[in-house]
């Protein structure tokens, strides 16, 4: 009896396991393979040469990241690209938050109009997004300039001027996700909690802050990750927008910056490196913030 109650156990303990098989090779094909590629490219002597059977594949080692860490402009563009997912990250979470409490606060109708509104901005591709705020930010014949008395001021031009460029269709693009998610998050919270906070004269800032907010860190906490991810590789919006990074390379970003040293010129060990760079950042944000939230007692 006992051991096939054990059976038993084993066989319910591998059962999800095998409703996820196929999800998992799909992902083992998608994903993990190509960081493999990856990886391997980035120890290799790999550019145009290696590729037309020129010359041989040589092994580098870490010759490759020796070579991208004493670039100083590897150092720069990385600074730039931090910063700018930063900005990012911060304006999309306060957009997307405050626009989902605003969904609490208004009738049916203009709720419908400004989910589908944000839901159209959210299924519009990268490319015809940019190419949309490109028109309406342009010097001699964008409606912001004529509107704001702007003259043919270049949004693109100026290297800070057109990283605000790009945030804002950044944030057009990400705040639905932010919005919906939320909004779900907030639909859940009991409204006697809401109701006994208004009651006690608390302002929406503070319903907010001491109430809402603790309770939807989780949600809060998948937000911000896919933010931060999907921020930190941007690609389309700033190689559309500055036209391949801008004036001199001042608008570049690491995604950029490695397409254009893989691509542009044909080195593409080294934008292999990039790219491992880029995914070791990203792991070592996600489970930073994962174990703070841990050491805080919360539940992922």
């Amino acid at each position: 009896m006992a051991t096939h109650t054990t059976t038993a156990r084993r066989t319910g303990a591998w059962t999800p396991w095998l409703y996820l098989a196929p999800a998992l090779l799909l992902l083992g094909g998608l994903l993990v393979y190509p960081v493999y590629q990856l990886g391997l490219i980035s120890f290799l002597e790999y550019t145009q040469a290696q590729v037309s059977g020129g010359e041989p594949t040589t092994f580098q080692g870490l010759g490759n990241y020796a070579t991208l860490f004493a670039d100083e402009q590897f150092w720069q563009v990385l600074l730039a690209t931090v910063l700018f997912a930063a900005a990012c990250v911060v304006s999309t979470l306060a957009v997307g938050c405050a626009l989902a409490v605003l969904l609490t606060r208004v009738r049916a109708l203009p709720r419908l109009a400004l989910m589908l509104a944000a839901l159209g901005a959210w299924a519009t591709p990268a490319v015809t997004g940019s190419t949309v705020w490109m028109f309406l930010f342009d010097p001699d014949f964008g409606p912001v300039n004529r509107v704001f008395g702007l003259g043919d001021f270049s949004w693109t031009y100026g290297r800070y001027s057109a990283f605000a460029l790009v945030l804002l269709e950044v944030v057009w693009c990400s705040f639905p996700f932010v919005m919906v998610t939320v909004y779900a998050g907030i639909r859940a919270v009991p409204a006697e909690i809401v109701e006994a906070a208004a009651l006690d004269g608390a302002s929406q800032w503070r319903i907010w802050r001491s109430v809402l907010a603790p309770m939807l860190r989780p949600i809060l906490l998948v937000v911000t990750v896919q933010s931060v991810i999907w921020d930190f590789k941007v690609f389309t919006q700033i190689y559309v927008m500055t036209n391949g990074g801008g004036i001199a390379g001042q608008n570049l970003v690491l995604n950029v910056y490695a397409y254009q040293k893989a691509f542009a010129s044909s080195q593409y060990s080294l934008g292999s490196a990039i790219g491992v760079v880029m995914l070791l950042i990203l792991l070592a944000v996600t489970l930073g913030y994962l174990r703070i939230l841990r050491r805080r007692g919360e539940e992922l």
